[in-house]
């Protein structure tokens, strides 16, 4: 049987993250609504090329493919679009073969409001503005950043990474760091090590791939020769003796990343370019300042480490 929506993974994804949509916005922002229904229009059977979330979003769906009709995982496209305007997005959707049937289309609005109603436990988009107002309502959220190239291979495994505070766990040892030092860090994480910390943005999204995991492992127990397709790791400029609380943290939640790196400040590219994930959360934008090639990298502005105002930037028509 299919798992109904509210045991899902379910990710969110706007236009402009899952496709590129250069050429659209260029109309949008220079000759308005009307001329870009009509470029729309125009172009119906035209493909969009593919975005920088496009090979996670893709193999995230594949996923299904390996648990039968159970179809634990779930994508929703939420856009700005009109109805009428993102025909041409859902025609792209069939075209690549994505199974993507459910949308919001909301004309001009931020659809983060629609994030709960599907119980998504993610929404990508390509809209600072959006993902802004995702995380102060308390919706997960993440800004997928431009890049020049993204893994699309053929191996259809799925390589996820993410940073640690701020996105799996809360801020609260993250503004020590920022208000105090790294020594008062070190020993207030020493005095903490049994007690775990709370859930942050992307808590419930780690422990829904973590039971992704676990059916992998049912898999894996019937069938010696299967191969699995999904991989996390966790990567965090914490080094000893902070490590610990991560560590408890993880074992009281009851999930393991099958990769933990404890770079204490070391450059997070280094691990990146072998790890290579299709996808890559942090919450400090400088540890994702310098393109990595093949990783699609995400901001989640979420606690202490966003606080300080960014100058504005413009804006996706999606």
């Amino acid at each position: 049987m299919p798992y109904p929506i509210e045991k899902k993974l379910v990710i969110a994804v706007s236009s402009s993250a899952l496709f590129d949509l250069t050429k659209s916005d260029k109309v949008f922002r220079k000759k308005g609504k009307k001329a870009y229904k009509k470029y729309q229009e125009k172009n119906l059977d035209r493909v969009l090329k593919k975005g920088v979330a496009f090979p996670f979003i893709k193999r995230f769906l594949d996923m299904n493919k390996k648990f039968g009709e159970r179809s634990p995982v779930e994508v929703i496209l939420l856009s700005k679009n009109s109805a009428a305007t993102g025909k041409r997005v859902f025609r792209s959707i069939q075209k690549y073969g994505l199974d993507i049937t459910r949308a919001a289309f909301v004309e001009g609005k931020s659809p983060y409001e629609y994030i709960p109603a599907f119980n998504a436990s993610l929404f990508l988009s390509a809209n600072e503005k959006d993902v802004k107002n995702a995380n102060d309502s308390g919706h997960p959220a993440g800004l997928v950043l431009p890049s020049g190239s993204v893994i699309d291979d053929k191996s259809g495994e799925l390589r996820i990474a993410f940073d640690f505070d701020g996105v799996i766990a809360d801020d609260g040892s993250e503004k020590i760091v920022k208000q105090t030092d790294l020594a008062t860090f070190h020993e207030h994480e020493q005095a903490m090590v049994n007690i775990p910390h709370k859930g942050g943005p992307l808590a419930e999204l780690f422990h829904k791939i973590s039971g992704l995991q676990k059916l992998e492992d049912e898999l894996a127990a019937k069938d010696q020769n299967y191969r699995r397709c999904l991989r996390t790791a966790i990567i965090t400029a914490r080094n000893a003796p902070s490590h610990e609380r991560v560590i408890t943290t993880l074992e009281k939640w009851g999930v393991s990343p099958d990769e933990t790196f404890f770079l204490g400040g070391m450059e997070k590219r280094r691990i990146l370019e072998v790890f290579r994930p299709h996808m890559f959360f942090d919450d400090q934008k400088d540890h994702l300042a310098k393109d990595v090639s093949g990783v699609a990298l995400v901001h989640i502005p979420f606690g202490i480490a966003n606080q300080l105002p960014s100058k504005p930037s413009p804006q996706p028509s999606e």
